[in-house]
């Protein structure tokens, strides 16, 4: 049997009520302590690198920035490529896992959200969570939303404000709620 880690991240529905449940606790504990100290400190770039590293377990390269305050609920899952740039207030709710390529422009109060609660009323307290994936050279700009299984293809524009439910296209501009393509690239 798949520890409960192994079944959240695979995508398998796991249950607040779970037995296991105190291993996802531990991690969320963790990621708090992390993005407190992150948010609630006057902190140089490279101990932002550090704080960061130390929330996804992987080292991030001198040319990563981030602009504080940021927000998870997990942090272990996020994996981010050379030369990213995340603005201020972004939240990454990444239990299903955040992938960053390499170039990644991300505006302020951006939210990527990976999971997803059940519909059904005895279902609200199971988590589902599917993979986000955002490809080299992607611009998303302010406030805009990326919902649970989107890919984000290269260089690929989201406008301000949108909400994307469906993977979008290389080189393209996508806009609005729900997000469609508005042109190429």
């Amino acid at each position: 049997m798949k520890d409960i880690l192994e079944r959240d991240r695979s995508g398998e529905p796991v249950s607040c009520d779970d037995p296991e449940y105190y291993k996802i606790k531990a991690v969320i504990c963790k990621a708090k302590m992390l993005t407190q100290q992150l948010n609630t400190q006057v902190l140089g770039e490279e101990e932002i690198r550090r704080l960061f590293s130390e929330l996804t377990g992987q080292k991030v390269e001198d040319d990563f920035t981030l602009w504080t305050p940021f927000y998870t609920d997990f942090g272990a899952n996020i994996r981010v490529g050379t030369n990213v740039f995340i603005n201020h207030a972004c939240t990454f709710m990444d239990r299903g896992g955040i992938t960053l390529g390499d170039d990644v422009f991300i505006g302020p109060k951006v939210c990527l959200i990976t999971e997803n609660h059940g519909s059904e009323p005895s279902l609200r307290r199971t988590l589902t969570s599917k993979p986000i994936h955002i490809e080299r050279g992607v611009w998303i700009g302010a406030g805009a939303i990326v919902l649970p299984g989107v890919t984000v293809g290269e260089n690929a524009v989201i406008g301000a404000g949108s909400v994307v439910t469906h993977d979008v296209p290389a080189n393209t501009v996508v806009a609005g709620n729900p997000a469609k393509v508005i042109r190429k690239i």
